[in-house]
Formats: structure tokens, sequence, C-alpha cells
């Protein structure tokens, strides 16, 4: 299978650049399997598709202000880091920008209005370019990054990070600090609606799995299957194992919001020996589970997402849970409807 068998032609104009001031009131898409309908509905219309009795699970990592803007000691060029993930205490892996004038032994300086200082040595070369850095300072490292940093807003949204995407590129549900990106299809609840949903019986289950290098990959390869994906830390509570599990042997849908809602539930799966039914095993764990068609979903009965990258790893795994050609005809469709692409942008229900 071909990477250009999961692309299409996207105006430009339709990448959506802002949040809408109101989360719910994106456009929604919903696309039913069974009888193969499209429907145009907004997001605030979920619940009608929600039954008493579904569990949904959501990804409540939350997004580190980790785009940080600093100057090279002895030279005073400037560079930009995109940190990538926690390797060992103070050691992060970094993304560099410009690497060439990054090597082991430098050190660079970042200051924020007030004159508080992170500074961050580079200790070794990482993968696919990164930087291992260190990172001194005074008080508490999270605190110093939220004072210097901005939001890691990806590079199709042609703007430098506003106050406003502090609190709009993050889930209301966010808990655990540890993305580089959004898990975006939660970008649309809001407190209310996630009220409303229990109100109605959905049970609610949060999962773990802190966004990734891979964000920011494109697939490179011709073939789908010489493509690899980087591992991303996840973890699965005792409860929303037994929730996701009592919903399944209930005959309730899993319904997951986001493609690493996906990835996690799909990774934590296991086969009882006994009864011969998967179910989701709590704990911790890393995964580079690679989702396309022919992939047999194990946990997973619908999917509340975005509109993906063309030929990206992400259409890829809506494209398996639904039908390729079905797919791209209903991104055909959201493109003469003007729906809003990407990260800040509308959402699509798969039933």
């Amino acid at each position: 299978m071909k990477t250009d068998d999961f692309s299409y032609e996207l105006p430009a104009e339709l990448i959506a650049q802002h949040p809408l001031e109101e989360r719910d009131r994106c456009r929604l898409m919903v696309l039913n399997r069974k009888d193969g309908t499209v429907s145009h509905r907004h997001f605030c219309d979920i619940l009608e598709y929600l039954n008493p009795g579904d569990c949904l699970v959501m990804n409540d990592s939350k997004v580190l202000p980790a785009r940080i803007f600093g100057v090279k000691e002895g030279t005073g060029a400037k560079v930009e880091f995109l940190l990538i993930k926690r390797l060992d205490g103070d050691l992060w892996e970094s993304m560099v920008r410009p690497g060439r004038r990054l090597k082991p032994g430098d050190t660079v300086t970042f200051c924020d209005d007030e004159g508080k200082r992170l500074k961050a040595d580079i200790e070794a070369f990482g993968e696919d370019g990164t930087r291992k850095v260190r990172f001194r300072y005074d008080g508490i490292f999270m605190e110093r990054l939220e004072e210097v940093g901005s939001m890691p807003l990806p590079p199709y949204i042609e703007r430098a990070a506003e106050d406003e995407d502090r609190d709009m590129y993050q889930t209301v549900y966010c808990r655990e600090e540890g993305s580089v990106a959004a898990p975006t299809a939660g970008l649309h609840f809001t407190k209310e609606l996630l009220s409303k949903c229990e109100e109605k019986g959905v049970k609610c289950a949060y999962v773990t799995l802190h966004v990734g290098i891979g964000t920011f990959r494109p697939v490179k390869c011709e073939n789908i299957e010489d493509h690899h994906m980087h591992f991303e830390e996840y973890s699965v509570s005792e409860e929303t194992a037994r929730m996701i599990n009592e919903t399944k042997a209930a005959g309730g849908r899993i319904v997951a919001v986001g493609t690493t809602s996906v990835r996690t539930v799909e990774s934590a799966s296991v086969k009882d020996a006994g009864t011969g039914r998967y179910e989701i095993r709590p704990g911790a764990g890393s995964t580079d589970i690679f989702i396309y068609p022919g992939y047999e979903f194990k946990m997973i009965d619908a999917l509340i997402t975005n509109f993906h990258l063309p030929g990206s790893t992400l259409m890829m795994l809506v494209s398996a849970l639904y039908d390729r050609e079905k797919i791209l005809s209903a991104y055909e469709e959201a493109v003469r409807e003007k729906y809003r692409f990407f990260s800040y942008g509308d959402a699509m229900l798969i039933e």
C-alpha cells in the first residue's frame, strides 16, 4: 500500500489558524459505517450519537510550553528548542534549529521578560538530528519553562503562539504534563458537555499518552509498511481499565476521543487465555503501534477525531477503522463544504 493512497487536495485557506471562541461550536461530520451516510452537524450535537452505557476514552496528557528561544553563549546566535521528552531528571531530548550551530559542549541561555534565566548544556547528539540537553536553573524547572516557553503550535499554523493558545491548545481535562502536541480531538469538549455525557449515562475514562516527535515526522517511505513509528510513553490506570472492560462485557461501545486514545487502548489490549476476549491491562509502557488498513481493532468501536494531514499516519489509522476510499470521499466533501482542517479545525465522528 502506497503513501500516496492516503493523499488528498486541500486548499491552504481551509487550514484553521485560530481556535473558535466556543470549543463545542465547531462543525461535526458524522460517518455512519452501517449505512454509509454522511451527516453535517455541530460538535455540541455529539450527545445525540452517544448511548447510555458507552464509554468515552480520552487522553489527559498536558501540552508543555515546549518551544523556547534563546541565544548561544559566546556567539549570541539565536536558536530555537522544541523539547521532545524528558530522558532523566534535567536531561531532555530536544529538536534544535538551526542544528548546525549547536554541538556538544555548547550552552544556550533563555530569559523571560524579568530576566530570569534558564540554561541548557548540549551534552550529545540524539536520534534524527535531535540533541540531548541538560538544563540548569534556580527553583522548579516547570515554573521556569512556563516563564520562558510558548505553546508548540504545529508548523501549519503560520503564526507565533499567543496568550489564547495556553488555554485553547489544551483540553479542559488535561492533567499529566508531557506532550509536545495536543490530543486535538479532545479540544472540542467543554466541562459542561462532559457533565451532560455523564448525566446521560456515558462513562468518561482517561488514559495518558504523551505525544512526541512522531507528530512532526512525515511518512517518507513510498510503501507504508516500511514506515517506523517513534515510541511514545503511555499509562492506563486500574480504574480506566476496569471501566473499559466492564463496558465491553456489558455490550457498550468504546468511543475513542482522538487517535492517541486509540493507540493507547489498542496497545494495552491483551487476549484473556480463558475467555479468548480482549481486555485492557492497566499499567505503563511505551508503544510504536502503527495502525493502517488491514489492522483488526481489539477494543475500539467508534472514533471522534479531527481532519488529518494528507499522507499522514493518522489518515492511515482512520482508514483502518472505516474504508480508505470512503474516508477520502468524506474528506473531499469536507473540502467542498469548507470545513476547517487540522489542530484547531472541525471534527469527525466515525460510528
